[in-house]
């Protein structure tokens, strides 16, 4: 048996500010989590490797038309590299249970509500607008030609 994370609303995955401090405490690393700057208001936040004065320049949104297009995959390259996003996180990384577990409704992000669920054997993770569910082989009803 194994143990797997989902989302069982609509919305999407998404870990709390509180998850990923705890997911990061847990690996031992230290990350800056820092709210979005240009809209504030949705409750966006970026989880930072790096601190803040080895971080790439800052560009807003404004900016973003002026550049060439080598110039914004550059930047977008270099701030991936520097960030982190919850929705690259293998949903059966033990760390990643663990804080869902820990935490309860609390690692669950704005648009979320996560869910341990045990699983044995093979597994996928079905969405529908952001609602998850898990699928194993025995749950096909299979036909013969």
């Amino acid at each position: 048996m194994g143990k797997v994370v989902i989302n069982t609303c609509f919305g999407g995955f998404g870990l709390s500010k509180e998850a990923c401090q705890r997911y990061w405490d847990l690996k031992g690393q230290e990350v800056w989590i820092e709210d979005d700057k240009e809209y504030p208001s949705l409750g966006l936040f970026t989880v930072w490797l790096v601190p803040p004065s080895e971080r790439i320049k800052y560009k807003t949104s404004k900016q973003f038309p002026s550049m060439s297009t080598d110039e914004r995959n550059a930047y977008n390259r270099k701030v991936s590299e520097q960030t982190w996003h919850d929705r690259k996180v293998e949903r059966n990384d033990p760390i990643l249970v663990q804080v869902v577990e820990e935490l309860g409704e609390k690692a669950s992000g704005k648009y979320a509500q996560l869910k341990v669920v045990e699983v044995d054997g093979l597994y996928k993770i079905n969405e529908y607008d952001g609602r998850e569910s898990i699928e194993t082989p025995g749950d096909i009803d299979w036909s013969y030609a």
